[in-house]
């Protein structure tokens, strides 16, 4: 079972613009809440994310204040802006940046894996294939 705190319980109302606000520093990823076996994670963060991907879990990111890029083992980059919403295949290696600074709301299942790879695209590492 997970043990990763969850920031506000049911019935406790949270402010995530005051969150956001309040995210100073260059790096900040928590769980504001839980619902059923997902949760909403709030991330504020400058620069780039390590290359990675999550086994048993969709991410479905919604960028709030700032520019968001995704990058895709194809070479592509998705780009978002202040309420742009994407979601990213379990199992699909991805790496995100802030452009020059985010804050996003993230949707996955609680406590779910990420696997850390050193290239995007390699035998195993989740290559996800597009419909």
């Amino acid at each position: 079972m997970p043990t990763e705190p969850v920031q506000f319980p049911p019935l406790v109302v949270a402010n995530l613009a005051a969150e956001g606000a309040a995210s100073t520093g260059a790096y900040r990823n928590v769980v504001i809440n839980r619902v059923n076996d997902s949760c909403l994670r709030l991330s504020a963060f400058e620069g780039d994310y390590r290359w990675h991907f999550h086994p048993g879990s969709d991410e479905l990111f919604i960028v709030v204040e700032g520019q968001l890029a995704i990058d895709l083992p194809d070479g592509s980059t998705l780009k978002l802006g202040p309420w742009d919403v994407t979601t990213i295949p379990a199992g699909m290696t991805h790496r995100t940046r802030a452009l020059p600074r985010a804050v996003n709301l993230t949707f996955e299942h609680f406590g779910a894996e990420s696997v850390f790879v050193e290239a995007p695209v390699a035998a195993g590492y989740g290559t996800f294939q597009r419909p």
